[in-house]
């Protein structure tokens, strides 16, 4: 543990002691709350993964920043008041770091920013919906999410449900392959994609137990060799959504937002806000509960990891 780096974020007293005492740590993010779903249907989801890490065996750390500070483990009322906020809460990826501390404004985390700061608190494992990437048409609009990149560099490992399916999954994968970045199969041969356990693209691995992921994490940061690592672990049975009609559902949210002109950061929480529409609210219990998925499973990963490590 670099201590000088953990002093950079403020870290709750469950959190400090956790770590402190070697005790298996999940790092959550906040943009799902303030920018995933509406209150307060993000502020239960909130709770619940929290309480779900803590059945597995591991304390939950939600991340963000509050008045300009790195927070890692946030209290109820926090919480609440992010759930609460929503959309008013600046949705922070790794270049709007400096702006938000200097400015010490509020900051609810993606999967860049939470990696960033997980690692700068000593959190090896992190449980998300599902990890952005090569948008559809992004060969001319160079649209890619800097969740990639922070792939390549941030010693975190990502449990989630995959690549979310507004993406080019097939080049989402190129592109971790060329930046290093192994992406694992929880039980599964196959790569989920957000809302369905398919996608008809393969995995670099499976891995079928707790124990086996965590020690090819070990492996890599052991062996120097820096970056996370993708443990795409598929969506309940129960819960899947149609592939092919996921299909239609989301060329119909691009056509939309073609229309409207929107781009850039705006993109996924629009058409993630339409999928929810054109699937009359069936997206968004799907989405909560392969979150809940995620925090279960990253929660056994995490104590396995902190028994090897």
């Amino acid at each position: 543990m670099n201590r000088l780096k953990q002093l950079k974020v403020q870290l709750s007293e469950e959190v400090q002691n956790a770590l402190a005492n070697g005790k298996p740590v999940v790092a959550l993010e906040s943009t799902i709350i303030s920018h995933g779903m509406p209150y307060p249907q993000n502020f239960e989801m909130a709770l619940a993964v929290e309480e779900k890490v803590r059945q597995n065996g591991a304390v939950p750390a939600t991340i963000a920043i509050i008045d300009g500070v790195l927070r890692a483990g946030l209290s109820r009322n926090e919480i609440e008041s992010f759930a609460k906020k929503g959309m008013q809460v600046t949705k922070v990826s790794r270049r709007d770091i400096p702006v938000i501390v200097a400015q010490k404004k509020d900051g609810a985390t993606t999967v860049a920013s939470t990696m960033i700061i997980a690692e700068l608190a000593g959190i090896s494992i992190f449980a998300t919906g599902g990890i952005g990437g090569v948008h559809r048409g992004a060969e001319t609009t160079m649209d890619i999410s800097a969740d990639l990149e922070e792939l390549a560099q941030t010693n975190v490992a990502v449990i989630c449900a995959g690549a979310k399916s507004i993406l080019d999954i097939g080049l989402t994968l190129e592109y971790l392959e060329t930046k290093g970045v192994p992406v694992l199969g929880y039980q599964t041969s196959e790569l989920p994609a957000f809302y369905t356990r398919e996608s008809g693209f393969r995995v670099d691995a499976q891995v079928d137990t707790p124990e086996q992921t965590a020690a090819i994490l070990k492996s890599k940061w052991e062996l120097g060799l820096r970056g996370g690592v993708i443990i795409a672990n598929p969506v309940p049975e129960a819960y899947s959504l149609d592939f092919q009609q996921m299909d239609q559902v989301i060329q119909n949210a691009l056509q939309e937002m073609k229309v409207q002109g929107i781009k850039g950061k705006d993109s996924t929480p629009f058409l993630l806000g339409k999928v929810k529409e054109l699937t009359a609210g069936k997206s968004l219990e799907t989405n909560i509960q392969l979150v809940l998925n995620n925090a279960k499973v990253a929660a056994q990963i995490a104590v396995a990891y902190a028994q090897q490590v």
